[in-house]
């Protein structure tokens, strides 16, 4: 391995503790966290192309590149469907009660990749995270980019299956930046 390789693992572990130890609504923490590296990283971007294809997202496509060519991946997901307890609203129910109830009835027919719906304090607490943990990343000079196709590509392999969302930070170190110079 190469001292830049050894760097990005480093800087995607501080990214998880980033993750980790960012604020969370009412003190409860509902985030999950993991590192893939080496043949995860093939499987999320093979996954991330499969999808991407039954849905003609092209999008998809492209980022599975970035991922296959990315020395790590920091996944960030969210139980978003344990509410706050303080009926907000924001979830689109005037109660969390009723939030939850949708949620109960809510079926998985394979046609969406998160599970919905999700309290909005959750949400916002996944946005914190993924955040800080790209902030840490830009920190290090480590080449980054949030993936929203990368988290549902996790979800499709069943990575992450207690999270309703999940994100992808895949990272890499070289001379020019693989996630925003492509075609």
């Amino acid at each position: 391995m190469t001292p830049e390789y050894d760097a990005v693992q480093t800087v995607a572990s501080l990214m998880a503790l980033s993750a980790r130890t960012a604020p969370k609504g009412k003190g409860v923490d509902t985030i999950r966290v993991e590192v893939i590296r080496g043949a995860d990283l093939e499987r999320l971007a093979g996954a991330m192309r499969t999808y991407g294809e039954a849905h003609n997202l092209g999008f998809f496509i492209r980022d599975a590149k970035g991922v296959e060519q990315s020395d790590a991946c920091v996944l960030i997901g969210c139980r978003g469907q344990e509410v706050a307890g303080i009926n907000c609203g924001g979830c689109g129910y005037p109660t969390c009660a009723g939030m939850t109830a949708a949620a109960e009835r809510a079926r998985d027919d394979g046609n969406v990749p998160f599970k919905g719906p999700n309290c909005a304090i959750r949400m916002t607490d996944l946005g914190i995270a993924v955040g800080s943990a790209a902030k840490t990343a830009a920190i290090h000079n480590v080449d980054n980019r949030i993936l929203y196709s990368g988290g549902a590509g996790a979800l499709s392999l069943g990575m992450m299956e207690d999270c309703s969302v999940v994100y992808a930070i895949p990272l890499n170190a070289s001379g020019k930046n693989i996630f925003f110079d492509r075609t």
